[in-house]
């Protein structure tokens, strides 16, 4: 037992001793860094760097040694003995039927999904009975797996003392949320590194000292394999190395008090920068002032004020119309439905002859701009009328209660008001957010069996979710009181499945057409049934997108993939119209709430978009670069204070096309610096 306790203890020292050091070496070349512009640190600070950072590293490898833990602890004979072995092969044997020719959850993400989970379990059953009926591979089996492991852990720390470097000599700091960013956009992500470095001449060189550093730190270790048998030392091991992890958690968090320096590199240098990644994912946003370019605060805020007639956070009074009729009003958002798959603009699939109709019924946009590219950014919008903040939507960020929504205003004037999702709330912080700002939520949990006729993993097909708008609307409408109903749409999402029979388009064919013509047909079906109801002359649609179906183009921020289509339909009050300016997603309410005469107290950044003085704005964003749009020039803010701007050039085949200035408009930056940087200090939470 001694021996394999020795052994176990000799893994876990010399991968933290590595860390150590390969943090260390991290810390030293980061201070020479052009980035690093500030060495003035106080002997106490120079503690800070180097022996509270070695301390964070220390508890950082502490907890990363939990899946080499694992894998020790599942080193053992037992579970090839009778009858276990035999039960558990079946066991795997019967997973993996299951999954390679029934249907199971991983059908529900469509893709290759099934087909690697199918592949992962197959593999480990055949492992298994290999190593069941050849008793001789066992040994040299998990020798070699727990090889394999270790260049894993060495491979990643050399790999991600290479990428705090870059990272550092990019932006000046830790992986912030900008790293986290990176994980979403991928795609784009890699194609720049592939055409900024050299990529493979590196990574060939990190592999070859990986396997150098393996070879001379663990061949002795691995030569012992054997001492890991047994589960008397497990007994003993297991218990100290939990505490010691929840030890290295604690330590972790407490530190984080040290990292408040007004120097801001003593905090960023003695960071550990896994940690700082988990933390930045954890809380969802950078720092505008951190990160963005920007302008004395006074001066900021003048002029938003001046552009607003506002005071204050941007407060300001909406006269509306003396005893303007309450009407109802319903929201629809429309699950990744770009302006492109529309006749109107251009498609030629024929995939949504509902929106087309809609479209010549109705009070119609036709350069709407989505503000970002997510569920959540649209909801936002709506729902807040602010311009997308850096990072993470406020929806997914902590304490964002009782904020300046639509919802809370309108319940403030006798509305009921409800938000409708067909899946759970709880994802995306929906729930939370929407629950802490005036909304009922109906959500998949307030569904009576019998209300579901289809439901995939995202939740009740569309159909299913507007017959209970229909049916709980009928019911607020006989209280008397006036309704807003925010529906939130699902079935355009992967995997695209829907009901079949539906539209001509399989139902099991799991394309994005599918997707949005089922999508399409279901938006009909549901004003087809709101017609024959008491309410609906006193009712107000509006039907938009949350965001496009895909953000990736040319340049950063391309704005086709950011045009969406929005419309506001009351065929008894509303006279149908082309609006052909440039119109922000977050102008939609504000338009609506003028269109019915409504008189409120406006934090909002949006306008109504048809008022004689509404200069025509868009703010378009990812979860890091800005932009702001106003007659033919585009600004992009991004990190590291940096700005751009793009002129329109619009051509027959791109009518959103763009090319570099060669000089920046400092009015139009300067008011898309004063925008962003107001809203995000404001409504900072």
């Amino acid at each position: 037992m001694k021996e394999s306790i020795h052994l176990f203890g000799r893994l876990y020292a010399r991968l933290a001793l590595l860390t150590l050091a390969v943090e260390t070496l991290v810390r030293i070349i980061l201070l020479f860094n052009e980035q690093t512009t500030d060495l003035g640190f106080r002997f106490g600070e120079w503690l800070q760097i180097f022996l509270l950072g070695a301390v964070n590293d220390l508890c950082m490898a502490t907890i990363c040694f939990v899946f080499l833990w694992l894998y020790v602890m599942s080193i053992g004979k037992a579970r090839f003995g009778k009858p276990v072995g035999y039960v558990l092969l079946a066991v795997l044997i019967g997973a993996f039927c299951y999954v390679a020719f029934g249907h199971t959850i991983f059908d529900e993400y469509g893709s290759v999904v099934p087909a690697i989970a199918a592949g992962l379990i197959g593999y480990w059953a055949i492992s298994f009975a290999l190593r069941l009926f050849v008793p001789s591979l066992r040994q040299r089996w998990g020798r070699s797996w727990l090889g394999i492991l270790l260049v894993l852990y060495v491979g990643l720390i050399l790999f991600n003392g290479l990428c705090e470097y870059f990272f550092w000599s990019e932006f000046g700091v830790r992986y912030n949320f900008i790293a986290v960013d990176y994980l979403v956009y991928t795609n784009e992500v890699v194609g720049n590194i592939m055409e900024s470095y050299p990529v493979v001449p590196m990574m060939l060189g990190l592999l070859l000292l990986t396997l150098l550093i393996t070879w001379l730190l663990f061949r002795r270790p691995l030569a012992r394999y054997d001492a890991l048998y047994g589960w008397r030392w497990k007994c003993v091991a297991t218990p100290i190395y939990a505490a010691a992890g929840i030890l290295a958690v604690l330590v972790l968090g407490f530190n984080t008090r040290f990292q408040n320096s007004e120097n801001v590199y003593v905090n960023e240098l003695q960071a550990n920068g896994l940690y700082k990644f988990y933390d930045a994912f954890l809380k969802n946003e950078l720092d505008y002032e951190q990160f963005y370019l920007t302008l004395p605060q006074a001066e900021a805020e003048a002029t938003v004020h001046a552009l607003y007639g506002s005071e204050d956070t941007n407060r300001r009074h909406i006269a509306g119309v003396a005893d303007a009729p309450r009407y109802n009003i319903v929201l629809i958002t429309l699950e990744s439905m770009s302006a492109s798959y529309m006749e109107r603009f251009g498609s030629h699939d024929g995939i949504t002859p509902v929106l087309d109709s809609l479209y010549e019924r109705s009070l119609a946009f036709d350069r709407v701009f989505a503000t970002g590219n997510r569920t959540v950014r649209g909801l936002e919008a709506v729902t807040l009328s602010l311009p997308p903040c850096p990072g993470q939507s406020i929806i997914k960020r902590p304490n964002n209660a009782n904020m300046h929504s639509t919802g809370a205003m309108l319940r403030d004037k006798g509305y009921t008001v409800r938000y409708f999702y067909g899946g759970n709330s709880y994802f995306d912080n929906m729930e939370t957010f929407f629950g802490g700002n005036g909304y009922d939520i109906v959500d998949q949990r307030q569904y009576a069996p019998e209300e579901i006729t289809f439901a995939n993993i995202w939740g009740v097909c569309d159909e299913d979710a507007y017959r209970k708008v229909i049916r709980t609307l009928g019911e607020d409408a006989a209280s008397g009181k006036p309704f807003f109903a925010h529906v939130m749409s699902v079935s355009n999402h992967r995997p695209f499945t829907y009901p079949d029979g539906r539209i001509p388009i399989p139902h099991d064919a799991k394309s994005r057409a599918g997707g949005v013509m089922y999508s399409d047909y279901a938006l009909g079906e549901f004003f087809r049934e709101a017609a024959r109801q008491p309410w609906f002359d006193q009712t107000i649609f509006v039907v938009t997108a949350d965001h496009c179906a895909s953000s990736a183009g040319k340049t950063e921020i391309p704005l086709d993939k950011y045009h969406i289509p929005a419309l506001i339909y009351a065929p008894s009050l509303i006279e149908p119209r082309i609006v052909d300016h440039t119109v922000s997603q977050i102008d939609l309410m504000p338009t609506l709430f003028a269109l019915m005469g409504l008189e409120y107290d406006s934090y909002f950044y949006g306008r109504d978009a048809l008022a004689e003085d509404f200069e025509p704005r868009a703010f378009i964003a990812t979860y890091q670069d800005l932009g702001y749009l106003e007659g033919d020039l585009f600004t992009v803010l991004s990190p590291v204070r940096r700005a751009e701007q793009y002129r329109l050039t619009p051509t027959a085949e791109e009518p959103f096309a763009m090319q570099p200035t060669d000089t920046i408009d400092q009015t139009h930056l300067n008011r898309a610096i004063s925008l962003y940087q107001t809203s995000s200090i404001w409504n900072r939470r």
